[in-house]
């Protein structure tokens, strides 16, 4: 892993993912964590470059349509207790799953759009076990 990685990786710890754990909750009153496979993305700096944009605005996408009322965000806060992130390296590695209150959520970050999960199908997992 090279230096530009490694500062990204800080950016993404210390600003992005606090900002977007602090837009979940504005969405659905409960701050719900990332938790992110480092590793899968350590030597992939375009997967690097594109995880908020593919996972992170996605989710919050989502979200926004599910939480419309009390009733959506009553069912996130209770359902949704963590999202997992890590990195496929090509598009058959690619998994999105919810079980026990986790979303995990296995991209392909560096395909850019033909490696990610819409908002859409983000939203109908979520739909079907909340």
């Amino acid at each position: 892993m090279g230096i530009n990685e490694r500062r990204k990786i800080k950016d993404l710890q210390e600003v992005t993912f606090p900002d977007r754990v602090r837009d979940i909750e504005e969405i659905c009153g409960k701050a719900i964590p990332y938790e992110v496979d480092w590793d899968s993305l350590a030597d992939d700096a375009a997967g690097l470059n594109f995880i908020d944009n593919l996972s992170c605005h996605r989710l919050n996408m989502a979200l926004r349509i599910i939480c419309m009322d009390d009733v959506g965000k009553e069912a996130v806060r209770e359902g949704l207790h963590r999202v997992r992130l890590s990195n496929a390296r090509d598009k058959g590695a690619m998994q999105m799953t919810f079980k026990d209150g986790v979303l995990d959520m296995r991209c392909a970050y560096a395909l850019q759009t033909d490696g990610m999960y819409s908002d859409g199908e983000i939203r109908e997992l979520l739909l079907k076990s909340l």
